[in-house]
């Protein structure tokens, strides 16, 4: 997989993106990542990549033909570009491993007021990490990028590990513990320690369905029946 990040601060994108396992990942060839500057497709002799908006208002609007340019130059047949923006929808699991299988993947990021709403005429989805509003889209694109990775083949040293996670089955994941047995005065709970591999499998299951209820009962609605959810 080939992934194509368009942003005015490439150090943003390749420094948190070179450490860790997405790191490791990188360097063995699993993935590429391309941090394009925006910079260079900008008008004029100091390259000027936003304007002021019509209508009025504060702040500045990246210009939609300098950002489609950037995506001209490294888009090909069977490209997925991504935008990132406070008016995308929201990203979901299912989301991160379907793009996780495509063969090139571009996130463009947005900044200051936004990009002109024309630059939504050459890009597939627009996304967002939730309801709130960040400076520029280099944090969003950043988790983007380390949630698909993960994602990718022999990325995790654990083939099993994506299938047990939160939201996979839609539920929020279990509580996971390790030693010590007993720490200030909280214990691994019993069933764990038993062995007994279905009791295991079954308080999981509950667990995972208790913690979905009560942090998050948008996702809990799907399990629950009516009158059912507590």
């Amino acid at each position: 997989m080939d992934i194509d990040v368009v942003t005015l601060f490439p150090d943003a994108i390749l420094a948190p993106l070179g450490t860790s396992i997405v790191g490791r990942a990188q360097r063995e060839g699993r993935f590429g990542l391309r941090a394009v500057d925006l910079r260079p497709f900008g008008r004029g002799k100091h390259h000027v990549v936003d304007d002021t908006p019509y209508g009025g208002g504060p702040g500045m609007v990246m210009r939609a033909d300098v950002v489609a340019d950037a995506i001209a130059s490294v888009r090909r047949a069977g490209s997925r570009v991504l935008l990132t923006s406070a008016a995308g929808t929201p990203v979901r699991q299912a989301d991160v491993a379907r793009w996780a299988k495509e063969a090139h993947l571009i996130v463009v990021c947005g900044h200051y007021e936004g990009i002109d709403d024309r630059i939504r005429h050459v890009v597939d989805e627009e996304v967002c990490l939730g309801d709130f509003v960040m400076t520029g889209g280099e944090i969003a694109a950043v988790a983007i990028v380390d949630a698909v990775v993960r994602l990718l083949p022999d990325v995790l040293g654990n083939a099993e590990s994506p299938l047990a996670e939160s939201f996979v089955a839609g539920l929020l994941e279990a509580p996971q513990y390790t030693r010590p047995l007993s720490w200030e005065g909280h214990e691994v709970p019993a069933v764990l320690r038993s062995g007994h591999h279905g009791e295991i499998a079954t308080w999981r299951r509950t667990e995972a369905l208790d913690r979905t209820r009560r942090r998050r009962p948008d996702l809990a609605a799907a399990f629950d029946g009516p009158g059912d959810a507590e």
